[in-house]
C-alpha cells in the first residue's frame, strides 16, 4: 500500500500484488478528519432595534449622534476585509471522476453506496486502517460516512479517489487514488490500497500504471510521487516497474498507528517516460 497524502485525510494508498504484501500503499488522502463538524452557532447580542426601557423620559438629555444617518457601529476594516476576499485566489474547482479500464480484468470507476462489502474487508485488514480513514470497527453507517467522503473529495476538487473493480464479477477489490493538493506546485500523490481477496492478481500494478499515465499525459500534471514503508518491498517494486524511482527516506514522515513511521519516496515526471511502454509525452 502506498500512503495517505501529508496533511490530509489519510485514505486508502497502495497495495501490492504480492501474496506476501499486506496490501496497502500509504499515500496520504486528503482526508481524513473529513467528518468533523466545523459549524458553530452564530454569536447572539442585545437587539440594537428593541424599544427602549419603559418608563424613561423621553425628554432626558442624551449624547445622541448629532448625524443621525451615519453608521457608527461600521468596522472600520470591513472594506479591507471584503478587498483581501475579492482578491483571494479561487478554490480547487470540482472534479469528475472518470471510469477507465486497468487492463483486460480490472475497471476503476467512481465510488459507490454498493461497494460497502469491500468497506467490510478493508475495515478487518490488520493494517489498512492505520493509514486511511477506513473504519477500524465496521458499521453501516461508517462505511457510508467514508463512501460520502470519497465524492465529497471529488465536489471540493481534492482528488480523484477510484474504486478498483474486477470486471468478470464487477467486485470491488481495492482503492487508488490521484491527490491534488500540491497541484499548484506542479505535483500530485498516488495512494492505494488492496484487500486480501484482491491481490496476487497483477491488478495494484495496472491500476497504478493506468493513474499514472492518465495524470502525466491526459492531465498533464508534471511530477507524481508515492510515499511506501521501507518494508513493504513488494508495493516498492510495483512503483519500480511502472517507473518510478527511489528518491530518498522521509524519517518519521507519517503516523501509522500509534507511531510515526518513515517513508521511502518514489517520484516519476511527466519527462522521465514511459511509464507503460509508451513515452508519457510526445515532446
Amino acid at each position: 500500500m502506498a500512503a495517505p497524502e501529508p496533511d490530509a485525510p489519510r485514505e486508502p494508498e497502495a497495495l501490492a500484488d504480492a501474496e506476501t504484501d499486506p496490501g496497502v500503499a500509504t499515500e496520504a488522502d486528503p482526508g481524513a478528519g473529513a467528518d468533523a463538524d466545523t459549524g458553530r452557532e452564530a454569536d447572539t447580542g442585545t437587539d440594537p432595534n428593541q424599544d427602549p426601557t419603559p418608563g424613561a423620559d423621553p425628554n432626558q438629555h442624551t449624547d445622541a449622534d448629532p448625524n443621525p444617518d451615519a453608521n457608527t457601529d461600521a468596522d472600520p476594516n470591513q472594506d479591507a476585509d471584503a478587498d483581501a476576499e475579492a482578491d483571494a485566489p479561487p478554490g480547487p474547482e470540482p472534479v469528475t471522476v472518470p471510469s477507465m479500464s486497468a487492463g483486460p480484468d480490472f475497471v476503476l470507476r467512481p465510488w459507490e453506496m454498493s461497494d460497502l462489502p469491500l468497506v467490510r474487508e478493508a475495515s478487518q485488514d490488520p493494517y489498512i486502517p492505520l493509514i486511511t480513514t477506513i473504519p477500524a470497527r465496521y458499521s453501516d453507517a461508517a462505511a457510508e460516512a467514508f463512501v460520502r467522503r470519497q465524492w465529497e473529495r471529488a465536489a471540493t476538487g481534492a482528488g480523484y479517489p477510484f474504486a478498483i473493480v474486477r470486471s468478470r464479477d464487477r467486485r470491488p477489490v481495492g482503492s487508488i487514488g490521484l491527490w491534488l493538493r500540491e497541484l499548484p506546485e506542479g505535483r500530485a500523490s498516488i495512494g492505494y490500497w488492496m484487500v486480501a481477496s484482491g491481490r496476487g492478481q497483477g491488478v495494484t500494478r495496472a491500476a497504478l500504471r493506468t493513474v499514472t499515465s492518465w495524470a502525466l499525459r491526459d492531465l498533464g500534471i508534471p511530477r507524481l510521487q508515492l510515499f511506501i514503508e521501507p518494508w513493504n518491498t513488494a508495493s516498492a517494486r510495483i512503483a519500480v516497474d511502472v517507473g518510478y524511482r527511489r528518491e530518498g527516506l522521509l524519517r518519521g514522515w507519517q503516523r501509522v498507528g500509534d507511531e510515526r513511521r518513515d517513508m521511502a519516496v518514489y517520484g516519476l515526471l511527466n519527462t522521465d517516460g514511459p511509464a507503460d511502454g509508451r513515452a508519457v509525452t510526445t515532446d
